[in-house]
């Protein structure tokens, strides 16, 4: 089950407000300081400790966008992602008048997608958003009728993983419904930009153009659909609780096609449909033929199922093997079933104390370097972690366009989250305060860094030895907006969960850690403090 339960993430919430309320006096009177004589800016580095931890089989049912394709990624391996989901009615309990045949059925799912242009005929262009690999790299893809029952079980909802397509393979039933002769449709299926263009008459043989923004459009098998639904035994089609039990689901099973890398695509399935055209009699006395239509649609639950292979050597490597005490030299963030970056802000060595009179006591379980902070009495004005891309292992990588930052011990946001309430017209750049968006570099057009703002978190360690300097988290996400966490199949006492975006993400990068014996200095994880202290 997700981790998503009201009352942690408020608590959480109401308790970063109340040690912030203060901080409007605070942070004013900091304001104040900067420009007066005897008080001075200064810039402050503080080493971390950051390791990589492995995500092993996650939670992976009812996510916002899944995957769907093969996509080999120069850095971590290749992944496979199929795909399996319920169907519902549209219309609850139809009814199929006399001499019933179907003409047509065809599946349609809408892509990810940008008009680019439009010529003189009214044609438009498209661009694809999504899609990893090469534009018209080809997949095998077929789609089965799913004998695995998807709904609750002691009213519950089931959890699925991303580790369990063997066990959807194996409930596939019968042949493929994609079966149509273009190999487009099946063998060499591409995610294909091109709009779709239909043309109607009307009964005065008037044509009517109707154009569409592109989308995954395949023919499924006629004969199927009239046993299966057409002549659906009494009662199967009466609500949706009764279908799902019927009709259980369908099944999108992925492979390469020939010699060709194949391409992958993130998607929305819920706005998915299946729409069955058929012509049946007015009545039983009157043979005049009728078109109509039936739609089922795809937003019953869904499944990612994730299969890795080719996995890269220092990859699994660091993952396998991470250094929780002095840290890992890289970083490997990675979606799906990926990896998450841990960070311990402030060095361990706890041998002095400071009591309320600042007299010096033993270890008191703070860091000294916190301690020290804390006594003198730092007023904080920005503090941030900068992530440095390691460009040569990231290779011809697709770059995430962004990395989340989270409170790794409790699975929930950090404060900097709460308290940034910035939007722009693209949501995914909301929240660009708290940041975490890529930053490319002008000459190489790739990715040079992330940075992440976590002033008030800093602030709050600074001013209230309440306030629990936690263990952060650092993985790639898909949507800012997406903070809830999704629980490992097989957790540890290392790691139990990790956030829900991040999985439905494909993609990953390669940063570097906090200490390295020949990197440049610039390069390694700090963090940075910008304070005001006294001359």
């Amino acid at each position: 089950m997700h981790n998503n339960l009201f009352i942690k993430p408020f608590l959480f919430f109401v308790i970063c407000i109340l040690l912030v309320s203060c901080d409007k006096e605070y942070s004013a009177v900091g304001d104040a300081l900067i420009g007066e004589n005897n008080f001075e800016l200064a810039k402050y580095s503080s080493k971390v400790v950051a390791y990589n931890e492995k995500i092993t089989p996650i939670e992976s049912n009812n996510l916002q966008v899944n995957g769907l394709g093969i996509y080999d990624n120069p850095a971590f391996g290749k992944t496979t992602a199929n795909f399996a989901n319920q169907l519902t009615l549209a219309s609850l309990n139809p009814t199929f008048g006399p001499n019933v045949a179907i003409d047509s059925v065809y599946l349609d799912i809408p892509y990810f997608s940008t008009k680019t242009g439009t010529d003189t005929s009214g044609n438009n262009t498209y661009e694809l958003d999504s899609i990893y690999g090469k534009a018209d790299a080809k997949i095998k893809l077929s789609i089965y009728e799913s004998g695995r029952y998807m709904g609750t079980q002691s009213g519950k909802p089931q959890s699925f993983y991303t580790d369990q397509n063997s066990e959807f393979n194996s409930y596939k039933m019968g042949s493929r419904l994609n079966d149509d002769a273009n190999v487009a449709q099946n063998d060499a299926f591409f995610f294909n930009p091109k709009e779709h263009k239909t043309v109607t008459k009307d009964a005065a043989g008037k044509e009517t153009t109707t154009r569409t923004a592109p989308s995954m459009r395949l023919k499924l098998n006629i004969a199927f659909f009239t046993s299966k639904i057409i002549n659906a035994p009494a009662g199967s089609l009466a609500s949706n609780d009764v279908f799902v039990n019927y009709f259980k689901g369908l099944y999108f099973k992925v492979e390469q096609s020939g010699s060709d890398p194949g391409s992958l695509a993130l998607m929305n399935f819920a706005k998915g449909t299946i729409t069955i055209k058929y012509k049946e009699d007015t009545s039983a006395s009157d043979k005049t033929r009728v078109e109509k239509s039936l739609v089922l649609n795809m937003s019953g639950s869904t499944a990612s199922l994730l299969e890795q292979s080719n996995t890269k050597s220092d990859y699994e490597t660091a993952t396998s093997n991470p250094n929780r005490v002095i840290g890992d030299e890289k970083l490997y963030l990675k979606g799906g079933e990926g990896s998450v970056a841990v960070i311990d802000l402030f060095e361990k060595k706890d041998l002095l104390g400071y009591d309320k009179d600042g007299n010096v006591t033993g270890p008191n379980g703070v860091s000294d370097e916190l301690d020290k902070i804390r006594k003198e009495g730092w007023l904080i004005n920005e503090a941030n972690l900068v992530f440095n891309i390691d460009a040569a292992s990231m290779k011809d990588s697709n770059e995430p366009n962004r990395i989340y930052l989270y409170d790794f011990t409790n699975n929930t946001p950090v404060v900097d989250y709460y308290l940034d309430g910035s939007t722009t017209t693209n949501p995914k750049k909301s929240r660009y305060i708290f940041d975490g968006n890529i930053n490319v570099d002008a000459s190489t057009k790739r990715g040079s860094n992330y940075k992440i703002r976590i002033t008030n978190h800093i602030r709050n360690l600074v001013k209230s030895s309440d306030y629990k300097n936690v263990q952060l988290g650092v993985v790639v996400t898909e949507s800012i907006d997406v903070v809830n966490s999704n629980i490992l199949k097989n957790s540890s006492i290392f790691i139990k969960e990790a956030p829900k975006a991040s999985v439905m993400n494909p993609l990953g990068t390669v940063i570097y850690g906090g200490r390295s014996a020949t990197l440049d200095d610039k390069k390694v994880l700090k963090l940075e403090i910008i304070y005001t202290k006294t001359k």
